[in-house]
């Protein structure tokens, strides 16, 4: 099979599923992005750059669109030069968010969308206007209003979406939302697993070396970046008064300086240096790691002892569930989709985000009572293994591709972020109109099976054109492309 994935950051969200699909030598998997610094086992990569930025003129509330025209027609670009190479997927498989699957519909009529809806913006409900020192106003109503023009664009386009947790995917407008199944990327849990000898070596800024240990007061506070989105200062205060309270206790600190959501302090300023002049911390006890790499986090929440985490009413970070999935302790605030996951007193432990005396007391809690909070490290992986494992979500996601693939889509009044698939009544199967799809994976007798009677079975993949309809399908787009000018003006 052909699968065209596109993603600005490459991978992304496509980190497990692309390798997989990649893995079968039968199967051809190209993938567009900016991300240069990245290559993939048997995976094509196609990189763009937008040829500008938004124009200074532009109106504030719509730049973001303009800056996702902009990506959307390079993607478009990439696109007709593989159409006139000769490739067209079976599927794509994208992220809407940058405006990157804006016109691939254009490219490829006849190829199934597949969208990964992460985030439809609400001015009233989510993290707009959750901070009460940032109140929405009328104009934040009308900008937010208008920031979903690429989300809703993205909607209309797509064939079918994924969301990752039930609370993104309720954000997504009512009518649209039959379209979208509820299937996270998936956890690696045979990675991310609890290792009672883990240690990890920091070196101080004197240059000393400190060696922590799993079992020892250690407390880790993980994000992207050190921001008021994922709850910095909160935890900052917190953290003056863990370290004033236990003096044996230790803070890892892993994230950048950048900001990856909300607003920016003023050029040359950083939430950490703010927060350091605001809070008074034994720095000797405090260990700011910056961006890691991934086995360096890995140990960090093996050695954990208490896993504290913040965020708005927003994406929730994958280091929740693979700190859950290590068997971490986690004392997280009390907002959507966190409690989605995390079961106050059964998988972890839970607090107002604004409390920062409530996270303190938290964490003296699971430090006082570890022989007590054995059972929750335990009852915290295992919500994990059981509805977040890789296996488990891979094989949903490569369902919801067989099914668009061999030319089903989501039903209208099914259950809730679990669709149902069936063949629309004007289409009589696949892209040529047979009722065998060439999603069948063995050879022989068993390819002229229908993909509803095949089973699923990851690393077996065939090539395109086990029908007669699909491959000449797939010869007359070939045909057309050649005479296509690859412009987008």
């Amino acid at each position: 099979m052909k699968y065209l994935f596109v993603h600005q950051n490459m991978p992304g969200q496509y980190k497990h599923i692309c390798q997989r699909l990649a893995a079968d030598t039968e199967n051809t998997v190209v993938f567009i992005t900016k991300r240069e610094a990245i290559d993939l086992p048997n995976i094509r990569k196609i990189v763009y750059k937008p040829n500008r930025e938004p124009a200074g003129s532009t109106h504030r509330y719509i730049r973001d669109t303009e800056r996702a025209i902009l990506h959307g027609q390079e993607v478009a670009r990439q696109a007709l030069n593989l159409k006139n190479q000769g490739f067209v997927p079976d599927i794509i498989i994208g992220h809407p968010g940058w405006g990157e699957t804006l016109y691939l519909k254009d490219i490829f009529a006849d190829t199934p969308l597949l969208n990964f809806f992460e985030f439809y913006y609400h001015a009233v409900g989510a993290d707009v206007g959750f901070d009460p020192e940032n109140p929405s106003t009328l104009d934040t109503h009308c900008r937010i209003r208008t920031k979903n023009i690429v989300q809703f664009m993205g909607l209309e386009a797509a064939d079918a979406g994924m969301s990752p947790t039930f609370w993104q995917f309720q954000q997504y407008p009512a009518e649209y939302r039959h379209k979208i199944s509820v299937i996270h990327d998936g956890i690696d849990t045979s990675i991310c697993q609890p290792n009672p000898d883990a240690s990890i070596e920091i070196r101080n800024t004197d240059g000393a070396v400190t060696t922590l240990r799993q079992g020892e007061e250690v407390v880790t506070y993980v994000v992207r970046n050190l921001e008021p989105y994922r709850g910095f200062p909160q935890f900052m205060r917190a953290a003056e008064l863990i370290l004033k309270r236990r003096p044996k206790a230790r803070i890892i600190i892993i994230g950048g300086d950048d900001v990856s959501y909300g607003r920016s302090l003023p050029e040359g300023q950083t939430y950490r240096a703010k927060a350091l002049q605001e809070v008074d911390l034994d720095l000797s006890r405090v260990f700011f790691l910056g961006r890691v790499p991934y086995s360096t986090y890995l140990k960090v929440i093996q050695v954990s002892g208490v896993h504290v985490y913040l965020t708005f009413p927003f994406v929730l970070s994958w280091s929740v569930l693979e700190a859950m999935a290590s068997q971490c302790l986690l004392v997280a605030s009390d907002t959507q989709p966190v409690t989605e996951v995390i079961k106050d007193g059964s998988n972890g432990l839970l607090f107002d985000f604004f409390d920062h005396q409530s996270i303190a007391d938290r964490v003296d809690e699971v430090l006082d009572h570890k022989d007590r909070m054995a059972a929750i490290r335990k009852k915290a992986r295992a919500s994990i293994v059981q509805t977040y494992d890789l296996e488990k979500c891979l094989k949903e996601q490569l369902k919801l591709i067989d099914n668009l693939i061999a030319g089903k889509r989501p039903v209208a009044g099914s259950k809730e972020g679990k669709p149902s698939f069936r063949t629309p009544r004007n289409q009589g199967g696949a892209k040529g109109g047979s009722k065998t799809t060439g999603t069948s994976r063995t050879k022989g007798a068993q390819a002229k099976k229908t993909a509803a009677t095949s089973k699923t079975k990851p690393k077996a993949r065939s090539k395109p054109g086990t029908s007669k309809a699909g491959t000449g399908k797939r010869r007359s787009s070939r045909s057309k492309t050649a005479k296509e000018p690859a412009k987008v003006d």
